[in-house]
């Protein structure tokens, strides 16, 4: 996590023709890949390649399945804390060095970094806050769902 502002990716056909075909239904079956890269009448390595690319770049930040985890049993909360401006970085790693942070963000608040924690049991996520605190020296605060809303989002690239 940078606290610096990206430009704008440079995204050709293709990349966008992917994007586009990549969100919502993805094919279950042996050979997912081979079925979307042959719907977008590309070779399958290209498509391979250019979702590395797209990762590595940052163009895309997340190429994965979402569970729903409560179903599994789980328990997810947001989570933020106020990290000194000077200590920003180091702190962003070492949360993000807990396996329960699915993904950190900046914002420009008196508490500027939010993050999501998800865990297999529901209890352990007061552990894991209290073990953030002992490492960062700050406290965390855990804001758990009061409602669920699902609003579909699809992104035309």
């Amino acid at each position: 996590m940078s606290g610096e502002r990206q430009l704008p990716a440079a995204l050709d056909e293709l990349d966008r023709r992917i994007i586009n075909a990549l969100q919502g239904e993805f094919p279950l079956s042996e050979e997912p890949y081979r079925e979307v890269a042959d719907a977008l009448g590309i070779d399958q390595q290209l498509l391979l390649d250019r979702l590395s690319r797209m990762l590595e770049e940052r163009v895309l930040t997340r190429f994965g399945p979402m569970f729903q985890i409560e179903r599994m049993g789980g328990r997810f909360v947001l989570a933020a804390l106020a990290a000194p401006e000077e200590r920003f970085e180091e702190v962003a790693r070492q949360v993000n060095g807990f396996a329960e942070v699915a993904h950190n963000y900046r914002r420009e608040h008196r508490l500027n970094m939010w993050f999501v924690l998800a865990t297999e049991q529901p209890g352990d996520i007061e552990r894991v806050c209290r073990r953030i605190e002992l490492e960062t020296g700050l406290p965390v605060f855990a804001f758990p769902k009061l409602k669920e809303y699902f609003v579909e989002m699809r992104l035309r690239a």
